[in-house]
């Protein structure tokens, strides 16, 4: 063996001839699920020009970016509204008042356990509103109780020391809030926030279920045309890019802010200058022993 470290014991050539035989190996397997894959639309004949004309229309294309405009309408309202929810009820539980913490766990734990689709139709149907409300609703409402609890850990997440120390300095605890435990918590709580706003983005295709025309809505328009032999897997193969993009897009941005926030100079470390001879005395030399 050429080396070790204390985590990892390098391989050696025995153990490395195995391994580029695992990835040849995997390597051909996946080419061959592919290729199984291909085989089947070819056969089923998913790429013939009837299934995939409808796209070449301008009415059709329209109808796609009208719901994708719709998708992404309902998904900002639910976007921000879930983070104006999540963050008041975060606010709740870390209350001191324990009624207001009764209650705001109460909240957050009816509101997580429910099924989304469940408080769309809830709202849609009982309560008669109209789709994009009820669809915003209820995304909000689920959403944002996660949300909540993402707020709560990421502050309880930062050193109790921190806190300590900012009481000591005589601050008051909205100032403690702002000022010390939420700008250190954002690192942490990013990753889980934007997590969750991928799953807000996906589940406005519940939209559909209430006739809200959003994207997956404009798609089964597409894909349940006879005259076209139902495209439902040209379909298929058109929006899933879509969707992936917007969430890989969604998660860039993330990347994105957080890289901002290291630069920033609140969070850049403050360059402090080398000691140097300080300011004479007032009256002249400072006294000096006698010398023996």
């Amino acid at each position: 063996m050429t080396g070790a470290t204390a985590l990892y014991d390098v391989p050696g050539p025995r153990t490395r001839r195995r391994h580029r035989a695992y990835g040849v190996l995997s390597t051909a397997a996946l080419l061959a699920l592919v290729g199984w894959i291909l085989y089947l639309l070819f056969h089923t004949g998913q790429f013939t020009a009837t299934k995939w004309m409808p796209f070449a229309y301008k009415g059709i294309q329209e109808l796609l970016l009208r719901g994708l405009g719709n998708t992404l309408k309902a998904f900002a309202l639910a976007a921000v509204l879930s983070l104006a929810l999540g963050g008041l009820l975060a606010t709740g539980r870390l209350s001191d008042h324990r009624p207001v913490r009764l209650l705001a766990t109460l909240l957050v734990e009816f509101f997580r356990a429910m099924p989304v689709l469940v408080m769309i139709f809830f709202i849609f149907v009982a309560l008669k509103v109209q789709p994009l409300p009820a669809l915003v609703a209820g995304l909000t409402l689920y959403n944002g109780s996660v949300l909540a609890e993402v707020f709560r850990s990421g502050v309880n997440s930062v050193e109790r020391g921190q806190r300590e120390a900012a009481f000591a300095l005589g601050m008051r605890k909205t100032q403690v809030m702002g000022y010390v435990l939420v700008p250190q918590a954002v690192r942490a709580m990013l990753p889980a926030i934007i997590s969750q706003l991928v799953v807000a983005l996906k589940d406005t295709s519940l939209g559909f279920l209430i006739t809200y025309e959003e994207f997956l809505h404009a798609g089964k328009l597409i894909a349940s045309n006879l005259d076209y032999d139902l495209p439902f897997i040209p379909v298929v193969m058109v929006i899933s890019p879509i969707y992936i993009g917007m969430c890989m897009l969604l998660s860039w941005f993330a990347g994105w802010v957080s890289r901002r926030e290291q630069r920033s100079p609140k969070t850049e470390a403050v360059v402090v200058a080398a000691a140097g001879p300080g300011a004479p005395l007032p009256g002249g030399e400072p006294p000096t022993a006698p010398r023996p």
